[in-house]
């Protein structure tokens, strides 16, 4: 579906073409229209499908449409991270360019008083945090008596930070009469609980399959010892053709440390996690956006909301906590219709982390190096139920002599040399 077909004013179009938006995503087909006839939404969609345009092209048309009918916020955005934050308001910033919608991202770790300024010279939408954007109502300097317009971005990962109970409560000071555009991944019950609450309704539902970008991401296993694992990243990293890169780690401190190491080795890394300060955090997203940096050590900070097209692969040094943040850190790489490659080390220690990756995210290993036999049983179970194969047949993940084994392992990693 061409944006086109939405009828859109033309200054907004002319943005659309100038970003170089071609055809709607499937779920901007589905959510832009029942948006533009005032419908609650509940949309259930991953990072990467095109969500942000599918809530923020209908409200900046519908804004433009009754532009100087009063003052005060008529669109209030929150989102879970202050990176997320920000690119959705650079979205909002370069669509609606032609139209002098005003917009203001509003987070902790930044000026409070050039927020406050700026809510005084007057803002159509606030894009934010829920703790900052609940000090500004709590300190009087924002209204909502005026608000149209709700979303709630990410909700089931604001549920992981916490933030349920302030997003409850800036709730209760919108207005009853809004649109309300309700986004998330997952549906937990305390999300689905929310949602349901700050629903209309007739609210509809529109859930999209995540299915293109996942064809387009190639998984790597390399069973590895914890011991072992700093020098296999450098040697990956020195020799091979990674353009650009995002090292996932569990630790704010081994995040910092592994990038300095990989510093000391000649290579271009920075590091990015929750000790930073928000000037540090924005100094190293810019970075290794132009190329300054081609290599991101993170913490799972980086695993939502970030949308980088350059990157063309993902390492994960430590398993994450969960499947699902698994997914999310996948999706760092593979976006924008481009391949991607993911490559996972898997200690011992791993092993029900591993077998849980596999089961729930049907994940498929199609390059695996090592030692198999540290592979837990269950975790053969699972490979011989997802190949309808046995692992002593004819399977891609059969266990072999220590010399055959070695032999494809020393094949496999050509291409990283």
């Amino acid at each position: 579906m061409n944006f086109k077909e939405f009828n859109f004013k033309n200054e907004i179009i002319a943005q659309i073409d100038a970003v170089g938006y071609k055809e709607a995503t499937p779920i901007q087909a589905a959510a832009i229209p029942a948006i533009l006839n005032g419908i609650d939404i509940l949309g259930l969609a991953k990072t990467g499908t095109g969500k942000t345009a599918a809530f923020v092209l209908p409200i900046l048309e519908k804004i433009a449409s009754t532009k100087g009918k009063g003052k005060g916020v008529r669109a209030l955005i929150i989102a879970p991270t202050r990176e997320l934050a920000e690119q959705i308001n650079n979205t909002i910033l370069q669509l609606g360019k032609q139209i002098g919608i005003k917009s203001l991202a509003v987070y902790g770790g930044t000026s409070v008083k050039k927020q406050v300024d700026a809510l005084k010279t007057g803002v159509d939408i606030i894009v934010g945090c829920p703790g900052r954007i609940l000090d500004h109502i709590n300190q009087g300097n924002l209204g909502l008596t005026r608000l149209e317009f709700l979303v709630l971005d990410e909700a089931d990962h604001m549920l992981d930070m916490g933030f349920l109970k302030d997003i409850e409560k800036i709730v209760k000071h919108t207005p009853k009469k809004k649109q309300t555009l309700f986004f998330s991944a997952t549906m937990p019950k305390e999300i689905k609980a929310l949602a349901f609450r700050v629903l209309q309704k007739d609210h509809q539902t529109i859930e999209i399959e995540y299915k293109d970008p996942v064809k387009l991401i190639e998984h790597e296993l390399y069973h590895i010892e914890n011991d072992d694992k700093k020098a296999k990243l450098v040697e990956l990293l020195e020799n091979s053709d990674i353009e650009s890169v995002i090292v996932f780690t569990n630790g704010k401190h081994k995040a910092k440390y592994l990038s300095r190491i990989l510093e000391a080795k000649g290579l271009k890394s920075v590091n990015f996690q929750g000790n930073l300060s928000q000037n540090q955090r924005d100094a190293a997203l810019s970075g290794f956006r132009n190329g300054t940096y081609n290599i991101l050590v993170a913490t799972d900070i980086a695993a939502r909301g970030l949308d980088i097209p350059q990157v063309t692969h993902v390492i994960n040094y430590d398993l994450p906590k969960t499947a699902e943040a698994f997914t999310h850190r996948s999706g760092r790489t593979g976006r924008a219709n481009k391949s991607g490659i993911v490559i996972s080390f898997s200690s011992s220690d791993d092993k029900k982390m591993l077998a849980e990756i596999i089961k729930t995210n049907n994940t498929e290993f199609l390059k695996v190096h090592g030692e198999e036999s540290t592979l837990p049983s269950k975790t053969k179970e699972v490979f011989k139920q997802k190949n309808k194969k046995e692992f002593n047949g004819n399977s891609k993940y059969k266990t072999q002599s220590n010399k055959t084994q070695n032999n494809k392992t020393q094949s496999r990693e050509k291409k990283y040399k």
